[in-house]
Order: structure tokens, then sequence, then C-alpha cells
């Protein structure tokens, strides 16, 4: 049985994508980025090809939002790497 995965968010580059992914896993919410492969190869942060997807499984979206709506307000800290 496959799980079935939702764009949680779509951020501009791979900084912020890998923050939110830390931010995410130490909740243990599991999280796939998705880039365009030649904006990953480029290193694009702006425009069509430097957006990046946040993936999520659908059964960790409302928990997961939650906490990206926190982040977002300024409620919760990403973690220190």
């Amino acid at each position: 049985m496959t799980e079935d995965w939702i764009v949680l968010d779509e951020v501009a580059g791979m900084f912020q994508a890998e923050i939110l992914r830390g931010l995410l896993e130490a909740q243990e919410i599991p999280t796939v980025l998705s880039q365009e492969g030649a904006g990953r190869a480029i290193g694009l942060t702006i425009g069509s090809m430097g957006t990046v997807q946040i993936l999520v499984p659908s059964k960790d979206q409302e928990r997961a939002r939650e906490l990206l709506d926190a982040y977002y307000s300024g409620d919760v800290e990403a973690p220190a790497e």
C-alpha cells in the first residue's frame, strides 16, 4: 500500500525548504522536497524553476499545516542544525 503525499507549501529556494523540512521532521513528519531539475542544477532561487514544493503524507497534513502556520506567524523557531 502506498502513501498519498500532498503539497503542503511552495517556497523560493532550497535553503528555505531545508529549514522547513528540518522543522517538520523534528516533529516526526516525513517530508520530501521537490524542485525542477534544471532549477536545482543551476541553483535558482527565484521564478518557477527556483520554487521548491514541500510534500508530506496526507495523513499528516493537518498537523504539518498547523506547524507551518505557527512558524510563519513567529510562534515557532526552526531547530538549530
